[in-house]
């Protein structure tokens, strides 16, 4: 059964579950909303986001290398209890992130975090590509609102599809976690490093201090 995807956003706005789940929960209750949210809070999925404001100041910092030292990861990722902090689903779940980030190279976490100016930036990109691409004037919007929303999924970490499993997304696999372990879970910060990044060509005889 096809769901449109503005559907399936409504109900993921209402009880904060992932898109995925919040799919499959209206594919499965025939379109009905109503019986969607029962489905959601029966698997414990729509208590996630109420989860959201609360305390998380315990958690673990993790590493990954990759490349035999050619690229590193650094990530934090806070929960509600120390006992939660030493769960395994929990350490792998922070370990599949560093993973995740060595593989994608996020620029940004979340959309929220992606400023102004850059979005504005690729707006006057895409809205170019449009036109010489010969695009109308009257569906240039739309089509730069659905570019817009490609950038957001392949340059923020929380859009971005898992490595392991593109039928989900980082915030999927993030509030099924929540879901399961029961206590607010945040991605707070992450840093990804690769060899030779940001430095000139080789050729150079500089050095950076």
């Amino acid at each position: 059964m096809h769901i449109d995807a503005q559907v399936v956003k409504a109900l993921r706005e209402k009880t904060g579950a992932g898109m995925m789940d919040c799919k499959k929960a209206l594919q499965e209750a025939g379109g009905d909303e109503e019986k969607a949210v029962n489905a959601l809070r029966e698997k414990g999925l729509a208590a996630a986001a109420r989860r959201a404001g609360r305390s998380a100041n315990h958690g673990i910092v993790d590493s990954y290398i990759h490349l035999g030292g050619k690229i590193g990861v650094l990530v934090e990722v806070n929960c509600e209890t120390d006992f939660v902090a030493r769960n395994d689903e929990f350490r792998t779940f922070v370990r599949d992130l560093c993973l995740q980030i060595a593989a994608t190279n996020p620029a940004f976490l979340k959309k929220e975090d992606v400023p102004e100016n850059v979005l504005e930036n690729e707006r006057q990109i895409i809205k170019a590509q449009a036109l010489n691409e010969g695009k109308p004037e009257k569906v240039i919007e739309k089509i730069t609102e659905g570019r817009i929303d490609k950038y957001y999924r392949e340059n923020c970490l929380m859009e971005q599809a898992f490595v392991k499993n593109e039928e989900i997304t980082i915030s999927d696999l993030l509030t099924e976690l929540i879901a399961k372990i029961g206590e607010n879970i945040v991605i707070r910060r992450y840093s990804r490093f690769e060899v030779g990044e940001g430095l000139e060509s080789s050729t150079s005889c500089g050095s950076e201090n």
